[in-house]
């Protein structure tokens, strides 16, 4: 860390404490040059992901809609609300350790239907159903074929 009184790039930490929120750290360091101390802060950084819908418009990425369309999966099946809590940090998480600021639509679904299927497969079919826009009956009856034999 660069010291704003000398410039020396050499600098020790003589105290770190959390902030009140939480979110970031206050670090009190030492010139090793000057001998000044200065207080420096740290944060997350949270890049904003937009996620590229079907029709190509672009809007903010938002957990809330995959976490919402899970439970609309799962109405009236047993589900732990924390579970599905997990798989939308998992994915969101994944999305971020990408470092792709967009991501499409397809992307996300193809992510809830790999942790879906392992979980519930009544859930994971009507999931698919909506996000792979089955149109007839065979359509069903070939996702579920797949599912069978996997």
């Amino acid at each position: 860390m660069k010291c704003p009184f000398c410039g020396d790039q050499d600098s020790k930490v003589v105290d770190s404490r959390h902030s009140d929120d939480g979110l970031s750290i206050r670090r009190r360091r030492e010139c090793m040059g000057c001998q000044r101390r200065f207080t420096t802060y740290e944060i997350v950084e949270s890049l904003p992901i937009i996620v590229v819908k079907k029709n190509g418009s672009r809007q903010p990425f938002d957990r809330n809609k995959i976490l919402n369309s899970m439970i609309r999966a799962f109405d009236k099946r047993k589900v732990n609300v924390a579970d599905l809590d997990r798989i939308t940090t998992e994915i969101e998480q994944s999305i971020q350790n990408s470092l792709e600021r967009e991501i499409s639509t397809d992307k996300i679904g193809e992510m809830i239907l790999e942790r879906l299927k392992p979980l519930d497969e009544v859930a994971y079919i009507r999931f698919a159903s909506v996000y792979r826009r089955f149109q007839d009956v065979n359509s069903f009856v070939r996702e579920i074929s797949k599912l069978l034999e996997g």
